[in-house]
């Protein structure tokens, strides 16, 4: 949140819109370089801490997994019903790609999701997007041009991009603890260990 807001304080996409589009001097003149100096810090650090957390997250897995640590596989929170099942990673994808935020709901991720979808709602109104597709259909280009808000037309992407890799990538993690859930209770509960299999006893005698 604290990025997006120092973006659009900035002006910076707008001002790389204008500089995309050949108008240097327009770029120089609507960044506010007071904020910007406040979004370099806040970009770095947010790289930093995202390296910093993936890599506690891969140790506490490895120690997880030589713990055989037990699973979840359903939770009851205030926030909703959280329980591990099997989801095809390609579907939350393309319900992300439709509406950031849906994929999410698939897999059980109701927090992100409801983060993804306000920030997809005020993206979309705020940068005109709609009329603009409807002016475009209509062939009404220079209308479409007119009504557009390019600062917030720029958030457009890299939301939804992140939503679709993020909706992807958990969807086949989750599958993954899934199979790991059930062999393991598989492993558990279904015979003790002291049961003879039939063929075994049957090459003993």
């Amino acid at each position: 949140m604290w990025e997006i807001a120092v973006n659009l304080l900035s002006n910076l996409n707008l001002a790389i819109f204008y500089s995309f589009t050949g108008r240097f001097d327009m770029a120089g003149q609507v960044l506010n370089k007071e904020w910007l100096l406040l979004y370099i810090p806040t970009y770095l650090f947010a790289m930093w801490d995202s390296y910093r957390t993936a890599s506690d997250l891969n140790n506490s897995f490895i120690l997880a997994a030589r713990e055989d640590a037990k699973i979840h596989s359903f939770v009851l929170h205030p926030l909703g019903i959280n329980y591990l099942d099997k989801s095809t990673p390609w579907t939350a994808l393309i319900w992300s790609a439709i509406s950031p935020g849906v994929g999410q709901l698939i897999i059980h991720r109701i927090v992100v999701a409801f983060f993804l979808l306000a920030w997809w709602i005020a993206v979309i109104y705020n940068s005109k997007a709609l009329p603009a597709i409807h002016y475009t259909m209509l062939g009404m280009f220079d209308e479409a041009k007119a009504v557009v808000n390019p600062q917030w037309l720029l958030n457009i992407p890299s939301l939804l991009f992140f939503a679709m890799y993020d909706a992807y990538t958990n969807t086949v993690e989750s599958n993954k603890l899934f199979d790991w859930e059930q062999a393991k209770f598989l492993r558990d509960n279904y015979q003790p260990p002291s049961f003879i299999m039939p063929v075994r006893k049957a090459r003993e005698k």
